[in-house]
């Protein structure tokens, strides 16, 4: 498995005038084909009488599979400078689609790649871009007497509590990165004076803000 990889934090829509055409660019992280298609054909369903429905997705952590039509535009000028940008920033798992209602003006070649380019900018700017860095799935039981101590310690180290559970004992169910790993299970074992439970899970990949 790769250590990590990049896409987008969250589903985006923008809305970009050029030269009396609007370009409307929606894009969003999918983890299947089917997924990717299935946006695409909703986004075409409700834009029914858009002049074009231009999709572009990247899927797979190797950038295995890349797709993208012009849809009807110009051969070139639509949907590959699309699938650039997205290449470009190094993200998968995503698809992207401009919608473009003509205004009456013709862009010419060079004006239809600067506006879909510029409009997958745009969408991936708004949505932001996420490492997914892997990580490991942990619970931690303890008793409750040292439940503050290790709650306070989880957090002070920045380290994500995915659930607690509140039962005869106290687990949290948190993420950490497996470098992370051994640290914190000796402040565990410091904390409790070795009084805890450590069960590891299966590893996960988890999202972290691009620049953090």
């Amino acid at each position: 498995m790769l250590v990590e990889y990049k896409t987008v934090a969250r589903e985006a829509e923008i809305t970009l005038i050029e030269r009396k055409s609007k370009f409307i660019a929606r894009i969003k992280t999918v983890d299947t084909q089917e997924e990717a298609e299935a946006f695409i054909e909703e986004v075409r369903k409700e834009h029914w009488n858009a002049t074009h429905n231009v999709p572009a997705y990247i899927l797979g952590m190797n950038q295995e599979v890349q797709k993208y039509s012009d849809d009807n535009e110009p051969s070139g000028t639509a949907g590959l400078p699309m699938l650039e940008v997205l290449k470009a920033h190094q993200v998968v798992n995503c698809v992207v689609v401009v919608t473009r209602y003509f205004g009456g003006t013709l862009l010419g070649r060079g004006g239809l790649i600067r506006a879909y380019s510029g409009a997958v900018r745009e969408a991936l700017q708004k949505a932001g871009i996420v490492r997914m860095v892997l990580s490991q799935k942990v619970s931690i039981t303890v008793d409750y007497v040292h439940s503050g101590k290790i709650q306070n310690e989880l957090l002070t180290q920045g380290v994500t509590i995915v659930d607690t559970e509140y039962l005869e004992h106290v687990t949290f169910h948190i993420v950490v990165f497996p470098q992370e790993m051994e640290v914190l299970r000796q402040r565990v074992q410091e904390f409790t004076a070795n009084d805890f439970t450590w069960i590891e899970g299966e590893e996960v990949y988890h999202a972290i803000m691009n620049g953090e």
